[in-house]
């Protein structure tokens, strides 16, 4: 005796003989597999039936550990499709490989760049493929005051971007300093999404008790910058609910992965930032993976991975119900997650490890604002005079946003203060590319280059071209080649000069995903050769200059001080 599950997987009716199907469902295609119902926390054989959505699902009983397992496919909570440096349609080619239908997408890197331009580009260019973003509006463009950025986007802009039926909630409201202020044009795009019915993305690293208490108050409701489960734990408490994140840069899911066991209708999985060489790689599924080897409840899991977001942001994404759309995943088993068909709308996306969506080939008439002219040695130097004793130095951490102040002697020859290749103290620049300005120039510590220079125009949050050196030659020819191709990553050493071009607002290729990922993964690696030990050198460098994670950063107006939201006074 089989089992037809009604709509929303409620409800079962009784089916004692499969001719009471129709024609219709007879000729529509069919899977039998086992089905992970999540919300019941059962695996049953199934015969599930589709088109466009699910038409119908037949229950025989106990599992067969010789079929697949069904289940509603990943959705990637948190994203900034642009640091994948791939536009929407080829990180959607690469995405589906590995079970993501769907990805919560904030695409405020292009707009700080292109503003209401690059949002639409983003948009327009996903809708080419068989994949489902949901993008949110920019809420923080630009992102400080303390930086240049290539557009602003007020608090008009916001209400305008949240009235399109394409975008789907607030982007991460990084500027809780204003939030927890009453500045008025936050307040006011906060009211236009809850007016609009939209779902307000949050970002407060390390903030904690009553100011966490009022950010969450204002109806921010998710979080994705916690660093430590304590912060984590006291925001779920709150009311918050917290988006793991695991990218190629801030990895977080070995700190909080615990808290899934507990709240595991709050917990969410995001990449936020993820490279093309690992997206090649794994996505969500490589999260889930490593749930269930740490002993996290496989239904738990999966009910972040799937179920949470889809219910959190109101997504139109499948969840294996009838009458939802055919959004669903074949996994060869529930340990490794590895995955054997994706499906959306019912259409095969991706089959063993292959996609099926082909290119698009996007406008030539790339957004991108990119006016710097080359410049010159002179750019780069810092006077002895200019520096007093102690100076600052960043400290970049490896796999975390956030940086530690410390200070150092420069290294002085002929009165100029030079990078300290031996005491791993380096230079760090960023040039503006919008408009001419002179070059903001400081040291950081942990990159570990010996030799030459590694610069990237994906720079967050208003993306001016960011880049470490040993030497001042290297910084200059580094940064050069970026300005010659209007935006990319580059390394420039005696023995290896490469560039990848990045010509969509100097973010992006439009070429081929997978080429994209192997030309990122000689750069990577020529980065390390040249000493860093970084596990991702480009991706850490990108953060460098993002003003709004602490402790310390480089803006192209000069070094910032996040405990004190001001710029670096050496007083201090």
């Amino acid at each position: 005796m089989s089992k037809d599950i009604g709509s929303k997987g409620m409800n079962a009716a009784v089916c004692t003989d499969s001719s009471t199907f129709n024609q219709n469902l007879l000729n529509m295609p069919a899977i039998t597999a086992n089905l992970v119902n999540i919300s019941t926390r059962n695996i049953q054989k199934a015969r599930l039936v589709f088109d466009t959505h699910i038409r119908s699902i037949e229950l025989f009983g106990e599992a067969d550990t010789a079929l697949p397992y069904l289940m509603p496919g990943f959705v990637d909570a948190h994203v900034h499709v642009e640091s994948s440096m791939l536009i929407p349609s080829e990180f959607a080619r690469l995405a589906v490989t590995h079970g993501t239908v769907a990805t919560v997408s904030d695409p405020h890197e292009i707009a700080n760049v292109c503003g209401m331009e690059g949002v639409r580009f983003m948009i327009r260019n996903g809708k080419k493929v068989p994949f489902k973003f949901y993008f949110g509006a920019p809420s923080c463009v630009p992102a400080t005051t303390f930086e240049t950025a290539g557009a602003e986007l007020n608090s008009q802009d916001v209400r305008q971007l949240l009235e399109d039926p394409e975008i789907h909630y607030l982007s991460e409201m990084m500027n809780f300093p204003g939030a927890l202020n009453g500045d008025p044009e936050v307040i006011r795009k906060i009211q236009a999404a809850h007016e609009l019915g939209k779902p307000v993305d949050g970002h407060a690293p390390g903030l904690r008790g009553e100011a966490a208490r009022q950010y969450i108050q204002l109806g921010i409701s998710t979080d994705h910058e916690c660093f430590t489960l304590e912060e984590a734990e006291e925001k779920l408490k709150l009311g918050m609910k917290i988006i793991i994140r695991e990218g190629s840069a801030a990895r977080n899911f070995d700190a909080l992965i615990p808290l899934l066991q507990t709240y595991p209708d709050s917990i969410m999985f995001g990449s936020d930032d993820k490279h093309p060489d690992e997206l090649a790689i794994s996505h969500i599924n490589a999260l889930c993976a490593r749930a269930v080897a740490r002993g996290i409840d496989v239904f738990h899991v999966l009910q972040a991975a799937c179920i949470n977001p889809v219910q959190h942001y109101k997504l139109s994404a499948g969840l294996l119900h009838t009458g939802d759309p055919a959004d669903f995943i074949l996994a060869e088993n529930l340990d490794s997650f590895r995955v054997l068909s994706t499906y959306i709308n019912g259409v095969q996306v991706a089959e063993n490890g292959q996609t099926k969506i082909a290119s698009v080939t996007p406008e030539t008439d790339y957004p991108n604002r990119f006016e710097a002219t080359p410049t010159t040695i002179s750019d780069y130097v810092i006077n002895s005079l200019q520096s007093d004793y102690p100076f600052p130095v960043i400290e970049a951490l490896d796999g975390q946003l956030i940086t530690l102040k410390s200070a150092s002697k420069p290294m002085i020859r002929e009165d100029i203060c030079l990078s300290d290749p031996h005491n791993d103290v380096l230079k760090i620049v960023v040039v503006n590319r919008y408009r001419p300005a002179p070059v903001a120039k400081a040291f950081i510590k942990n990159f570990g280059l010996k030799k030459g220079a590694i610069a990237s125009s994906v720079a967050h949050d208003s993306h001016n071209i960011v880049a470490v050196g040993v030497d001042d030659e290297s910084l200059m020819n580094a940064v050069n080649s970026i300005i010659d191709t209007r935006g990319g990553i580059s390394v420039w050493n005696e023995t290896d000069q490469l560039v990848l071009a990045l010509p969509i607002a100097g973010l992006m290729s439009a070429e081929n995903g997978y080429r994209v990922g192997e030309q990122y993964a000689l750069l990577d690696a020529a980065a390390k050769r040249a000493g860093s030990t970084l596990r991702s050198p480009f991706m850490t460098l990108s953060f460098m200059a993002l003003l709004v994670i602490p402790n310390v950063k480089l803006s192209d107006k000069g070094l910032f001080d996040g405990d004190t939201f001001s710029f670096y006074k050496p007083t201090e």
